[in-house]
């Protein structure tokens, strides 16, 4: 059911999507084309804010710094997995792999591969505030648009 707080939460973890692709394409290997990086993290952040952050705060299930920083951490994981996966399939394309769970296992290792080029403070400062933000403002205005 659409609220106000689903709408805000949405619109917030977009915003922390988009800023935090912002701040980790500096991190990004040199030549490694940017692409859709920031649209598709605002899209999961829009996403993730609709479905678990609005919906979860809306219901009053959680504190809401707790429900914005799980969101802000679903949020990197469903980036992680769209993009490992979508790397892996590429590859699979050119024919790397032997089997399917030698895809799986090396999408894995992709993945731990952007976490460690995007492990830097200034992104994860903007994660973990970000992501208390969205929560504490989404609460509020859950609060206050009943």
């Amino acid at each position: 059911m659409p609220t106000t707080a689903r709408l805000v939460a949405a619109v917030l973890m977009a915003a922390l999507g988009w800023g935090v692709a912002t701040l980790a394409t500096a991190y990004l290997p040199e030549g490694q084309p940017v692409g859709l990086f920031a649209p598709v993290m605002a899209l999961w952040g829009v996403i993730v804010g609709w479905i678990w952050t609005g919906r979860k705060i809306q219901e009053g299930s959680g504190k809401p710094l707790g429900v914005g920083l799980v969101g802000a951490a679903l949020l990197v994981f469903w980036v992680l997995l769209s993009f490992a996966g979508f790397e892996m399939v590429r590859r699979a394309t050119r024919v790397r792999y032997g089997g399917p769970v030698e895809a799986l296992e090396d999408m894995m290792k992709i993945a731990m591969e952007y976490v460690r080029d995007q492990m830097q403070p200034d992104v994860i400062g903007a994660l973990v505030i970000g992501g208390a933000l969205a929560g504490v403002l989404t609460a509020w205005v859950a609060r206050r648009f009943r």
